[in-house]
């Protein structure tokens, strides 16, 4: 996991491992900051692209308080559970359109923070997630439940979902 890049097409997801408890994913997306900041905040257009296809989930609702203090909460649901699983927390720090942060509160052993980056590069926007997990085993975990293997499919569909022009809702 350290520095690996995700194998997909056209620009690169690259994976690493920081430390026990710090995984840092990168791309470089094709489309204005302000745009790629907006299919990451408003819920109409996150829903289009975040969940990995292959892992067969369907997002049954997503609900997006964009601001500090503000909440959120996603729902997926599998064909092989009965039961919607869900992740949600809250908003620690909303900078448009420059940076955001969450916090990731559906396991309850400690909250994984997640903040995300967009560097302005013209057309393209260089975006940084970085998650910081409680502990080492609980990034060893999520590693080897396979729930940090889809950024390359997610950040390629996202890539996707801006070059055909679906930044409005």
């Amino acid at each position: 996991m350290d520095g690996k890049k995700q194998n997909e097409p056209g620009n690169p997801t690259t994976v690493e491992r920081k430390s026990d408890r710090e995984l840092v994913v990168t791309r470089i997306f094709n489309g204005p900051r302000h745009l790629v900041f907006e299919a990451w905040t408003k819920p109409e257009l996150f829903k289009r692209w975040w969940a990995p296809r292959s892992f067969g989930l369907t997002m049954l609702s997503c609900e997006m308080d964009v601001r500090v203090g503000g909440t959120y909460r996603l729902e997926f649901g599998h064909s092989s559970s009965e039961q919607p699983v869900a992740f949600f927390g809250k908003y620690i720090e909303v900078t448009p359109p420059v940076r955001f942060a969450w916090t990731n509160e559906e396991t309850g052993e400690g909250v994984t923070i997640t903040t995300v980056t967009f560097d302005d590069r013209g057309n393209e926007t260089l975006v940084v997630m970085h998650d910081l997990y409680p502990s080492k085993e609980a990034l060893d975990e999520a590693i080897s439940s396979g729930s940090t293997s889809g950024f390359g499919e997610q950040f390629q569909q996202l890539d996707e979902f801006l070059a055909e022009g679906n930044t409005a809702a």
